[in-house]
């Protein structure tokens, strides 16, 4: 292979990003698959996912095709339950790297999520390899493949991997170029959602958030008397009756938001968990968060949603907390409250990540030794 600073004729790239799992590792690789391709629209962009993931769900709609591999599922640290699965590794392992000699791999990016380290085992020695960590507390696929890697990106400064460079988090364009006003009556009338009241958006991840819905809900009565509408997706695997109240905005519940650029360009503001994907759109976006970090694992979320807290852009609220009584509290009054809603906004805007995407996909054709527009 030419050196990348040659411009020499040469065979169009091969990417191969693995980021299965959930939403928070799928959507930032699919930013960037759509960077790489803008880059160089001759490129070829594989995913890399397993059976159960919901990439199989988010993949194919977007035009690239996905491989699938046995998934490993990792403990976030090294302890002795890593060393029952030698077996499944070696042939999760042995299924990526397949997959990367069929579609002619040229560079591997990885997500973390279960499907990474295989795909950084797989390509150890072989494919070039790029890291990207959103989360300031990276996870054990990322640890380990930071080491095995060629270049290593973060969402934010500080996160412990060598050789960090700071790029953001990719995000999709649909999201980075949202004129959310210009879209807000047509997104209310998508969601059936009122045209003039303040509306709160609610949200717990892919999956939804019990505590979450419990809590939000348990206030609908509140909401509608002070006249907020809600636009609530609960989780494909919950249900939620809410009481309707005529005359008033309606409470809106659905599984699962399809279309997230309309259901920001609906809202005013948002209560949701504070993933670092999910805090790079709403940040982007420019809309006031109130966010309720998962309470489990090692902390990420309360770190990943400080900086906005910090900036004036969003609330914190700990789970345990997250009562009715604490809707009608904290969140009633602010969604109420225009002139308050307004400075949130902006200073949300300041937070976002618009160029990670194309960042990343500069240096992924790096890694990989070819050029953005042609040439090796």
């Amino acid at each position: 292979m030419a050196p990348a600073s040659e411009e020499v004729a040469g065979p169009a790239p091969t990417v191969v990003v693995a980021g299965g799992g959930t939403a928070g590792h799928i959507e930032p690789a699919l930013a960037l698959a759509d960077a790489v391709m803008r880059l160089r629209p001759d490129a070829k962009v594989v995913a890399l996912g397993t059976p159960k993931g919901l990439e199989n769900k988010l993949v194919p709609p977007r035009g690239y095709p996905l491989e699938l591999i046995p998934p490993v599922p990792l403990p976030r640290k090294p302890t002795t339950e890593l060393l029952r699965l030698p077996g499944k590794v070696r042939d999760s392992v042995r299924c990526a790297r397949e997959v990367l000699e069929k579609v002619g791999a040229d560079v591997v990016v990885g997500f973390g999520g279960y499907v990474s380290l295989s795909a950084y085992l797989a390509a150890r020695g072989r494919v070039p390899i790029v890291v990207h960590e959103a989360n300031q507390s990276p996870g054990l696929a990322n640890r380990v493949g930071a080491r095995l890697a060629k270049r290593v990106a973060v969402a934010v400064a500080g996160t412990p991997l060598p050789g960090a460079e700071v790029v953001g988090i990719p995000l999709r364009q649909a999201i980075t170029a949202l004129d959310r006003s210009a879209l807000r009556a047509e997104a209310r009338r998508h969601f059936g959602l009122d045209q003039d009241a303040p509306t709160l958006l609610v949200f717990g991840g892919s999956q939804g958030a019990q505590s979450i819905n419990a809590a939000v809900s348990g206030a609908a009565k509140e909401l509608a008397d002070a006249g907020v509408g809600v636009l609530h997706a609960h989780g494909p695997k919950n249900t939620l009756a809410v009481q309707e109240f005529p005359g008033r905005p309606p409470y809106v519940p659905v599984p699962y938001l399809e279309r997230m650029d309309l259901a920001y360009a609906a809202a005013d503001v948002v209560l949701c968990r504070s993933g670092a994907m999910t805090v790079a759109e709403v940040s982007a976006v420019g809309l006031p968060a109130v966010f309720v970090p998962l309470p489990h694992g090692n902390g990420e979320q309360a770190t990943n949603a400080r900086p906005a807290v910090q900036a004036g852009a969003a609330l914190l609220v700990e789970d345990a907390e997250l009562t009715p009584a604490k809707v009608v509290k904290e969140v009633i009054p602010l969604v109420t409250d225009h002139e308050r809603v307004a400075r949130m906004s902006a200073a949300a805007v300041g937070l976002g990540h618009g160029a990670a995407d194309e960042a990343l996909a500069r240096i992924v054709l790096q890694a990989a030794g070819v050029k953005p527009g042609g040439g090796r």
